[in-house]
């Protein structure tokens, strides 16, 4: 019996050693960005609008939903990569990466060009990154089994 369980170790701690260091990079850089802008959500929303636009209570509730997002999706990216939760993780940072694709859509569509292009690769990176530790693309059904 204890041989079973052995071979599961031996298969995880491989199956760890084939995800790389450029995903865990990634979903750490992940974390910093993502608490980063919900401290900046909290302490300075003026820097998530126009220069030109107000800035009134409606904002600032907005920024409070963004910033609580934010915290729980670093926090659990986080713990997930501590903990070594690969398959809840893959599917997170699936889900960070496609978040970053539509942020990066509304850059281009409300004319933010100067972030859309960086938001946009880090989505596509995070999409790898998910790919990697899941063993296989978000959009094949092997990734979510």
């Amino acid at each position: 019996m204890n041989g079973g369980r052995e071979a599961s170790v031996a298969r995880v701690l491989a199956q760890s050693r084939r995800v790389g260091w450029w995903p865990r990079v990634v979903v750490l850089l992940g974390v910093v960005l993502t608490a980063m802008g919900a401290v900046i959500a909290l302490v300075h929303p003026v820097m998530l609008v126009s220069a030109h636009d107000e800035i009134n209570g409606a904002v600032h509730i907005y920024a409070g939903y963004l910033a609580a997002r934010n915290f729980v999706l670093a926090g659990m990216l986080l713990v997930l990569l501590i903990v070594g939760a690969r398959r809840a993780l893959g599917n997170l940072v699936a889900i960070v990466g496609l978040i970053q694709l539509v942020d990066a859509v509304m850059d281009v569509a409300e004319g933010r060009w100067a972030v859309a292009p960086g938001v946009f690769v880090f989505g596509v990176l995070f999409l790898f990154a998910a790919a990697r530790f899941s063993g296989a693309a978000f959009w094949k059904l092997g990734a979510w089994k």
